[in-house]
């Protein structure tokens, strides 16, 4: 199996992550976010235009997230993060709700927007084996 395959595969089994935006004044703010996520490597996520995260994604589209979970695996990815259109909602909306159904509660609010993660880079780690396995890829 490909290293593109392995981790894409790992991170479908995580609910939550940590997602890492920067404001306009340069300064770090990372939530821990639900997630949904494309065949495609595509990450997808909703958040309130009143929060932080939304204003940084406004300046500064690029991002760093992170899952990790019991198994003691870790992916560090960096990608940019795109608001989607109405016209992209449904393809994106419908990996979402599929790991996260509870979360539709927050798609009839007005101020919910959506965001897709192309991600470009990612690093795995597995602390099981001694020393740790440890990869990086492109995407």
């Amino acid at each position: 199996m490909d290293k593109k395959q392995i981790a894409l595969d790992f991170v479908k089994k995580q609910l939550i992550g940590v997602l890492a935006t920067t404001s306009p004044e340069n300064k770090p703010e990372a939530a821990v976010i639900e997630f949904g996520e494309t065949d495609d490597f595509e990450l997808v996520f909703d958040t309130s235009k009143e929060y932080r995260k939304y204003k940084n994604l406004q300046h500064n589209p690029s991002v760093a997230f992170v899952v990790g979970g019991p198994e003691n695996i870790s992916i560090q990815l960096e990608g940019v993060a795109k608001e989607l259109t109405p016209a992209e909602f449904s393809k994106y909306k419908e990996a979402y709700f599929k790991k996260n159904p509870d979360a539709k509660k927050w798609d009839s609010l007005p101020e919910t927007r959506w965001f897709k993660i192309t991600v470009k880079w990612l690093r795995y780690r597995d602390y099981n084996s001694h020393p740790s396995t440890v990869w990086e890829i492109d995407i």
